[in-house]
């Protein structure tokens, strides 16, 4: 299936419908010489290697003959710089350069492979608060999320070296007398990785690190509005593997728009596509992706619900929810968008929930001080205004914020809704800002199945002290989410689980437990070391 412009346009969720980046022949001489980089508060960008003008291309070489986008700082709308992104011909140029670099990474043993990551790992240490900074800048989360984020690449480089040393299938008992039966895994070869605004550092991070110690090569093409992001962050990546006289090529990077991301869901020389965007973005890719008969990891939308019984800890419900909710100002795919209160309860804890909001210190992204940023783009902000109006359409109350702020940049009161049924639409739809539905409930039945109601599957929690509740919340009965918390918010995932969700989620895992095995192809393998050929199942071929 053909994956048109305005599709792929929407692959950085719903806040990128249109993206937020501009040509260079559309932007005025005047903007050009106002570029934040260029001025002497921002200087500390050169420390990451940026420039005015950057090269969005590298392939064990940096170039780019695309277009010249430039990215905007969420905080003010003012333009960052400008990033030359990849052209088809680029594009072809260095998938194959990668294809050759596999030819020398998969030669490495396991371990060496996971002491570059390692590598890798120190790099983006020393760099932490400069890439988190850049973070904040570029994408608008606030600077300790930001810097957070980039400790998850950290995080999972130090996971990834442990597994270096691990990956493995079993030996299995043969039927045959003098045979031995065991499951080989080898790499694929490579991983195309393409990732969304939201997660600028952190979702490359978790694919890159377990895909190079399982031996792949990676092609990543980052969001066009967090495209500085990306050339920095492979900048740190590309120093490791020159220092190391490895293959550029085994971390590659192609920015790009619709034409780039169309080449990689059809083209059957990238072995695994992991993709993080929409759920209707998704959903197309998987189809052309699977029409090649390639392999696809998803990592779609979330409608996450929070439920909270009677007996809950409401020390631990109200701190959850705001940070669940507000958190990126509602731009995780983890946010919690519904909280479902048990009508004894609804009062007290919508009361209580109102008095943590405005406490929430809103303000520029990289104050220390600052617990909540601006949307990532202007459309963005237009969804909010949409969203909020159809929630007041179908009956809802907005009982806190619901306006945009008067201010530069794309701020909006983080926003509570009360009144609304579960299935009402709006409550139905996952829009990626700050609105929380808060919905009464009666009984622990509707309460679980509301939170199964929605197609997405990704991530869910209760809050009670019923052992049974929370053993039947977890079983076969409950929710039907990839990540099911109890006592804890929606949001902030370890990295040593694997992450990921069901339905319309897309089905993928990323980041720990067993989802290497995603990276790599299994084989089960018979070895004959005796001198006869008995067949299985006992069969007779004389």
């Amino acid at each position: 299936m053909a994956l048109g412009g305005a599709m792929l346009r929407t692959t950085l969720r719903l806040c990128t419908l249109s993206r937020r980046v501009r040509s260079a022949s559309a932007a005025s001489s005047a903007s050009m010489s106002t570029l934040l980089i260029s001025q002497g508060r921002y200087s500390w960008l050169q420390e990451l290697g940026l420039r005015e003008e950057n090269e969005g291309v590298y392939n064990g070489s940096w170039g780019g003959r695309g277009e010249v986008v430039t990215t905007y700082c969420p905080a003010n709308n003012q333009p960052i710089a400008r990033v030359r992104q990849a052209s088809i011909e680029d594009y072809e140029e260095t998938l194959k350069k990668a294809k050759e670099a596999w030819k020398v990474w998969a030669e490495v043993p396991a371990p060496k492979r996971g002491e570059i990551v390692r590598q890798i790992g120190d790099a983006l240490r020393k760099k932490i608060n400069v890439l988190g900074n850049l973070v904040s800048l570029e994408m608008g989360k606030i600077s300790a999320e930001s810097v957070g984020e980039v400790q998850e690449y950290v995080d999972v480089c130090d996971y990834a070296v442990g597994l270096s040393r691990m990956i493995g299938g079993p030996v299995l008992p043969s039927e045959r007398p003098g045979h031995a039966l065991i499951e080989q895994w080898n790499p694929l070869g490579l991983v195309g990785i393409i990732t969304a605004f939201n997660f600028p550092v952190a979702v490359y991070g978790w694919n890159n690190a377990i895909a190079m110690v399982c031996g792949n090569v990676c092609l990543w093409k980052g969001a066009p509005t967090t495209s500085l992001v990306s050339v920095a962050v492979t900048k740190i990546v590309a120093q490791v593997l020159e220092d190391n006289k490895l293959p550029g090529a085994i971390c590659s990077l192609v920015c790009g728009g619709a034409d780039i991301g169309k080449a990689m869901a059809k083209d059957e020389r990238v072995d695994l596509l992991s993709f993080t965007g929409s759920t209707n973005v998704g959903k197309q890719v998987a189809m052309a992706v699977q029409e090649r008969f390639g392999r696809s990891l998803l990592e779609l939308g979330g409608n996450n619900a929070i439920i909270v019984f009677d007996d809950a800890d409401l020390q631990l419900v109200i701190p959850s929810a705001l940070f669940a909710a507000v958190g990126t100002a509602g731009q995780r795919c983890t946010t919690a968008r519904r909280l479902f209160l048990h009508e004894s309860i609804h009062d007290e804890v919508v009361e209580k929930l109102v008095k943590a909001y405005a406490q929430v210190r809103i303000g520029d992204p990289w104050d220390a001080n600052t617990l909540y940023g601006p949307l990532h783009t202007e459309q963005a902000v237009k969804l909010y205004v949409d969203a909020v109006a159809q929630a007041k359409q179908q009956g809802g109350s907005v009982v806190y914020g619901g306006k945009v702020i008067d201010r530069p940049g794309n701020y909006v009161e983080p926003t509570i809704v009360t009144g609304l049924p579960h299935n009402a639409p709006i409550v139905q739809t996952e829009t990626f800002v700050p609105i929380l539905y808060v919905i009464k409930f009666k009984t622990e039945e509707e309460a679980f199945a509301w939170n199964n109601e929605v197609k997405q599957g990704l991530s869910s929690s209760i809050f009670t002290k019923d052992l049974g509740r929370i053993f039947r919340w977890l079983g076969p009965k409950g929710s039907d989410c990839g990540i099911v918390n109890v006592n804890i918010p929606t949001s902030g995932a370890e990295i040593g689980g694997a992450f990921g969700g069901n339905k319309h989620t897309g089905g993928g895992r990323e980041s720990g437990s067993d989802s290497w095995k995603q990276y790599m192809r299994r084989s089960t393998c018979t070895i004959n070391y005796s001198k006869d050929l008995p067949l299985a199942q006992g069969i007779k071929f004389q």
